[in-house]
């Protein structure tokens, strides 16, 4: 739990009331890996924060192909927004890539939360902005970068993630087959 606090804490001052009003609400629990946090075409009722572990977001193209949109890693907030806010279907799929801890806060919980704490709503703007703003960051050079670089950034942005995550996700991630990766690893050895 303190890894949370600590991370609201970047985002703005909380006194004890609120933390412990926080941490009232919040549920430590663990996914185990293959698990899933969202399911596409399930409503989120939950949003959490990534303590230990690696999820990744993905969805099917209409060629019913996996396409890895991005990966969650510790010391993230992991919410699919748009299906939490509203009570609509997700679109795609949160999925444990390993063992993961979380602190999650079901939606009533999270409800609880923002109606007690002043400032709530205003520190998840700013965690979200920011997580916007690093999405964007990473995306925008898959579009227009040869596969090397592709990599290369990848290694740069999620350092560690490489010897954590199997090589189909980051290949599916990056835009490129696995045997595309597996000879640019070899490269850049």
């Amino acid at each position: 739990m303190k890894e949370f606090i600590d991370y609201l804490l970047k985002f703005g001052d909380l006194n004890e009331q609120q933390i412990s009003c926080i941490t009232a609400n919040a549920v430590e629990t663990e996914l185990r890996k293959d698990a899933y946090f969202a399911e596409a075409g399930k409503v989120v009722r939950q949003t959490g924060f990534m303590t230990e572990g690696i999820l990744r977001n993905y969805y099917y193209n209409s060629k019913g192909e996996e396409i890895t949109k991005y990966f969650v890693e510790e010391n993230n907030v992991v919410i699919c927004k748009a299906s939490f806010d509203n009570e609509i279907p997700a679109t795609s799929y949160l999925q444990a890539v390993t063992d993961c801890r979380l602190i999650i806060f079901p939606k009533k919980n999270w409800e609880e939360i923002s109606g007690t704490v002043m400032i709530w709503d205003s520190l998840m703007q700013k965690i979200i902005s920011r997580a916007l703003v690093r999405k964007v960051e990473r995306i925008s050079p898959l579009v227009s970068q040869d596969a090397t670089t592709r990599y290369l950034e990848f290694l740069e942005h999620y350092p560690g993630l490489a010897n954590r995550v199997p090589l189909s996700y980051i290949a599916s991630y990056l835009g490129i087959t696995q045997q595309s990766l597996s000879r640019i690893r070899k490269n850049i050895r």
